[in-house]
Parts: structure tokens; sequence; C-alpha cells
């Protein structure tokens, strides 16, 4: 069980592709465990063991070609 449950709003992930692509990126984060991604709402979950910086997830989402708008 993770330690760690956040929600962050992503634009853009319209699709199964789309959802493919933010959820590799994500899951390239160390302490990344699981990723739930709720195509066209843009809630992207992120189960983690520790901690991980917003900061992190917005560079990531960003190199990944999709638009970070912070915490859900």
């Amino acid at each position: 069980m993770s330690a760690y449950t956040t929600t962050y709003k992503v634009d853009g992930v319209n699709s199964a592709h789309c959802k493919g692509v933010v959820t590799e990126a994500l899951g390239g984060i160390e302490g990344v465990e699981a990723i739930d991604i709720t195509i066209g709402t843009g809630l992207v979950t992120v189960h983690s063991s520790a901690a991980i910086d917003d900061t992190v997830v917005e560079e990531t989402v960003e190199d990944a070609g999709y638009d970070y708008r912070g915490r859900a």
C-alpha cells in the first residue's frame, strides 16, 4: 500500500495514448508505485512510497508534452 496519494490536474489527456504517455513519464519518478488517470478529466492520481516534489511532477508532465495545472 502506498504511503502517499496525490492528485494533479493535467490538461490534454484525452485518449488512451495520452494516458499511456503520461503514465510512462510519471512512472519514471523515483518512489512512484502506481498512477491512475481519468481520461477527459485530466485528473492524475499518483501513489508513491514517499512524498514527490510537485516541481518534479510538473517538469515530467511538461517534458512529456502536456500542461501541468497543479494539485487538484
